[in-house]
């Protein structure tokens, strides 16, 4: 075979791996991982403070083993269930409430940004104050981090619609309700998406710190249980934990549903246009 021949071989190679859905998500972990385990074999850092991912994939199978990481992952996922759908019941309507009149975005406007600006781990004292060491106080937490973003983000999307559709439907007779279903809900469906998607990041995030302060079980919880004891690769583990979990809801869930979205807003776009 000549050279030529060997170098379009291994082109047509690259492409086929470049498009495979496996070679995407899991190629660029593969140098973060080797960095990894160069920087655990050299022992540049103490083993107390640093381990290899051989010794974090031993403290997985012990875990499992046990039953460990199952029951704590089990009540991480409870809470989020909780506090996520009581966010987006209060944060949806809220949110088109407010979007929807101009005098009750006057009023509110202001409290909005106020608590938008209030981190959620601030809560956390008066939390516990409240509600002791309990579910609801995470839940409390969880759904205060997604609610003010998601609002924002709807008052967004309906501010965006393009008023020349609005006064159109109305020009042809439609009411108030016909309009905000077939013209304000779907134009404002791409930022109500990413403003689920924002939400929800920042819920996770504040799943794992109100678990850490306030939790008893919990991936958390674990974490910082094993900080207490000196056990890094335990810590370690529950980061690798929270990352796939959160990069498999992004990518099977809300990465879709925001996809398909902005694809309804590009069809109506082309329609205003038309």
């Amino acid at each position: 075979m000549t050279v030529l021949a060997k170098g379009l071989l291994g082109k047509g190679l690259a492409r086929r791996l470049s498009r495979s859905g496996v070679v995407r998500t899991l190629g660029p972990f593969v140098p973060v991982l080797a960095l990894w385990w160069l920087l655990a074999e050299l022992e540049l850092f103490p083993p107390a403070f640093f381990v290899g991912p051989d010794v974090v994939l031993t403290e997985l199978g012990g875990l499992l083993e046990r039953g460990v990481l199952p029951g704590y992952l089990s009540d991480s996922l409870t809470r989020l269930w909780y506090g996520v759908l009581f966010g987006l019941l209060i944060g949806l309507p809220l949110g088109f409430l407010v979007g929807m009149s101009t005098v009750l975005r006057r009023l509110t406007w202001p409290l909005l940004l106020f608590f938008q600006a209030i981190a959620d781990i601030a809560w956390l004292p008066i939390v516990i104050v409240w509600f002791g060491f309990s579910l609801t106080a995470v839940t409390f937490v969880i759904v205060y981090t997604i609610v003010f973003p998601l609002v924002l983000s709807v008052v967004a999307g309906i501010e965006q619609v393009p008023q020349e559709l609005v006064r159109a439907a109305r020009s042809l007779g439609a009411g108030r309700f016909r309009v905000f279903v077939e013209v304000i809900l779907p134009g404002a469906l791409p930022a109500v998406a990413s403003g689920v998607r924002t939400g929800l990041g920042y819920g996770w995030r504040a799943l794992v710190a109100a678990e850490i302060i306030v939790g008893t079980s919990g991936i958390g919880f674990m974490m910082f249980d094993a900080r207490r004891v000196g056990d890094v690769s335990e810590v370690f583990l529950g980061m690798i934990v929270l990352g796939i979990l959160w990069y498999a809801l992004d990518a099977l869930f809300l990465a879709p549903f925001e996809h398909a979205t902005v694809e309804r807003w590009g069809l109506v776009r082309q329609e205003a246009a038309a």
